[in-house]
């Protein structure tokens, strides 16, 4: 029943918000999703007023029952890759030409990476370009996506090519810090293939990932906008403090899930939340709008982070591209065991001496599938994937079709984001 609860809860948001093939895979799970609980007000009302606040409570919200709640928003699913697709093909070429260098070494580590997986579909550029459209009358056409200086039939804005400078710095950032975290951990194993630092060493692999931020900080001075400067700027900074956050923790941080939703927040929701912010105030956008767009990338981060968190468990480790379980190997507890752990308090000493004891990950595993640890770690995801969609919903209404088309898109991204099985 308690199970059952939790899912009706992220139904009842997801309702609001996500497309019909996002509900679709829920309802598949709970089949009675036409009697469920809706949510109060209160809960949005609260995340409103913390706006620019580093995490959301995430304290139980109240609730209020109903009968026979409509699921509502149904539209047709939009590819939100393909709308970019020329366009996040020219910003994959400037990419790959942004990271030469007459050092041998360097460029090769640096072209490793990007060849073996970074590249795929580019999930933060699509959602900054994406977000660029949604708030502007701008129409991409493929006459002007050319990758050398000539001069193309049609001209984008100045103001697009700056948006676009962003997504390619916040890929930078992005993939910089991939090959510092995998130095960290000691990973061996990025998206099915040797991690760079098991292929060129510990040295050149946290050399490259300062190469990568170099580049990007060259390119972020060139746009001359200090606000935008900051706020990447903060990225780089969250980075830093979310795995000081990880390493430095106290016994009462490593069992606070508040204390785990920050450390996430600045580990992967701060590059989504600014750069998306950035790329809305190249736009032009207002304060708000820009605060909004602010809102989106911080909750579509953090639901991104739950559903990995749930992969970790549910993940094999053929579709991951990294061992399963690799986060309790690693003396991690994060959201699915946190919550499990208000139900095994066994757990609790675990988490404290980080799964170190032999038998510890085989028995913390088991203890989580007899849990509702991980149907509250996706709850927690489908809440944060609704707000990222009510952010895009609060936006003043678009004023090109292709702009519709473009919001219908980044709510289209969160629901991917609860579905996606890697």
């Amino acid at each position: 029943m308690r199970r059952a609860c939790h899912l009706s809860r992220s139904l009842i948001r997801a309702s609001r918000y996500l497309p019909e093939e996002a509900l679709g895979a829920a309802s598949a799970v709970l089949p009675d999703a036409g009697h469920v609980l809706s949510v109060a007000e209160a809960r949005c009302r609260e995340d409103r007023q913390q706006q620019h606040s580093e995490y959301a409570s995430v304290s139980q919200p109240h609730l209020a029952v109903t009968q026979g709640w409509d699921l509502l928003h149904r539209r047709q699913p939009v590819d939100p890759f393909s709308l970019v697709k020329e366009e996040i093909e020219s910003v994959s070429e400037r990419l790959r030409r942004s990271i030469f260098t007459g050092i041998p070494t360097l460029r090769s580590a640096a072209e490793y990476f990007f060849k073996m997986g970074a590249e795929g579909k580019r999930l933060r550029p699509t959602m900054l370009l994406l977000m660029a459209s949604s708030l502007s009358a701008y129409v991409p056409s493929p006459d002007f996506l050319t990758v050398d200086d000539r001069p193309p039939n049609v001209h984008p804005s100045e103001e697009r090519r700056r948006q676009q400078r962003i997504a390619e710095i916040t890929e930078m950032i992005h993939v910089a810090s991939l090959l510092h975290d995998d130095v960290i951990d000691n990973a061996e194993v990025r998206r099915g293939l040797r991690a760079l630092n098991s292929v060129f060493g510990n040295k050149i692999a946290i050399l490259a990932g300062d190469f990568l931020l170099a580049r990007a900080s060259v390119s972020l001075a060139a746009l001359r906008n200090s606000d935008v400067i900051q706020l990447l700027s903060q990225v780089i900074e969250d980075l830093v403090t979310g795995e000081i956050l990880q390493i430095s923790s106290t016994d009462e941080d490593l069992l606070s899930l508040d204390y785990y939703v920050r450390k996430t927040f600045h580990k992967t929701a701060s590059l989504m939340a600014n750069s998306a912010k950035a790329v809305a105030i190249l736009g032009g956008q207002s304060v708000e709008v820009s605060e909004l767009a602010w809102q989106y990338g911080r909750h579509l981060g953090l639901a991104f982070q739950f559903v990995d968190d749930v992969l970790d468990f549910t993940g094999s480790t053929l579709q991951l591209g990294k061992p399963a379980l690799n986060d309790l190997h690693s003396g991690l507890a994060t959201a699915p065991v946190l919550f499990a752990a208000e139900e095994h308090p066994q757990l609790r000493a675990m988490i404290l001496r980080k799964f170190k004891s032999e038998g510890d990950v085989e028995l913390a595993q088991q203890l989580v599938f007899n849990s509702n640890g991980i149907q509250r770690a996706r709850d927690l995801a489908a809440e944060h994937a609704s707000l990222a969609a009510q952010a895009v919903q609060s936006m003043p209404p678009a004023v090109t079709e292709h702009a519709m088309l473009c919001r219908q898109a980044l709510t289209d991204i969160a629901a991917r984001v609860l579905t996606r099985k890697k």
